[in-house]
């Protein structure tokens, strides 16, 4: 790359307006969250609609949730009472997956979101050595494996039933949506917050304090909604597009990517998520993103 171009990529003016990706995330989170008046009161939404899964993790015990999470969904079907296979749930998750992959992750969910934001605080930023990072990404299928799917099936109390292992333990996106605003507006759930709670505080406070240093590490290492998506990065409708005759090389796209992802080598990977950013920083608009079936008909 010449040194005259390089000079004209600098001196590129900063946009200050909102971007796409922060208005969606936005607009979804108070479509997932949009019974207001829940937080006030402390109360858990329990409208028709509650009975309808979101794309996202959205705990249904969040005061403003309209919907059900589908990870909390999938682990009552597994290890509840009944015991039934959960077509609708496995069916609406591999619809998102199919049509968009991993968008749901970038551009959707709320939790996603919360990590994008503590991450613009400025403290020094860590990068994780890959031979920690790459491996390390296998856990949120571990996590999707062992707590969501086997642990509900197998390891059921004396009752027959099994407690939702990922939800209980683990989720932070519902520790922050469900029971932080409960134990604010309940002193009397206050009062009864044992070691259970702690924990999951523990976790919370864990991971957003991570944030604030390495971006999306929940979604990275840990999320198991993000590795099913994942499942689907490559062949669904959604795509990622970097024309090679554009690209002049200057790995913008590659600094500025919050999964850290090697845009330049593998665009569709499965820890894209389709978040945009790479395609807006490109001087040269060597990237695009659309539904790969509308592209090919043009």
């Amino acid at each position: 790359m010449s040194g005259m171009y390089r000079n004209r990529v600098k001196s590129k003016p900063s946009n200050p307006r909102i971007s796409f990706q922060r208005v969606v995330q936005l607009v979804s989170a108070v479509l997932v969250n949009g019974y207001l008046i829940g937080f006030q009161k402390g109360k858990i939404f329990t409208g028709s609609s509650k009975a309808l899964c979101v794309p996202v993790l959205n705990c249904y015990s969040c005061p403003g949730a309209l919907g059900a999470c589908p990870v909390g969904s999938l682990q009552f079907a597994l290890g509840g009472m009944k015991r039934h296979f959960p077509f609708y749930i496995l069916g609406l998750l591999m619809l998102f997956g199919i049509v968009l992959g991993r968008v749901v992750c970038g551009l959707l969910c709320p939790f996603g979101l919360v990590q994008d934001l503590l991450y613009k605080i400025p403290l020094p930023k860590i990068k994780v050595p890959k031979r920690i990072d790459k491996p390390a990404r296998w856990l949120k299928y571990v996590v999707l494996l062992v707590f969501v799917i086997l642990l509900p099936i197998f390891a059921v109390t004396k009752i027959g039933i099994a407690p939702p292992y990922f939800c209980k333990y683990i989720c932070p996106a519902g520790t922050l949506g469900g029971g932080v605003p409960l134990m604010i507006a309940d002193p009397m759930l206050r009062k009864l917050a044992g070691m259970l709670f702690g924990w999951k505080m523990l976790v919370l406070v864990v991971i957003l304090t991570v944030s604030m240093l390495i971006h999306r590490p929940f979604c990275r290492y840990l999320c198991p909604l993000g590795a099913f998506y994942a499942l689907f990065n490559r062949f669904s409708f959604f795509q990622m597009k970097l024309e090679p005759s554009k690209c002049v090389g200057c790995q913008k796209c590659e600094h500025t990517c919050p999964m850290a992802v090697e845009v330049t080598k593998n665009i569709n990977s499965t820890e894209c998520i389709r978040c945009g950013k790479c395609k807006s920083v490109c001087p040269t608009g060597a990237i695009s993103s659309g539904i790969s079936l509308l592209e090919k008909g043009k």
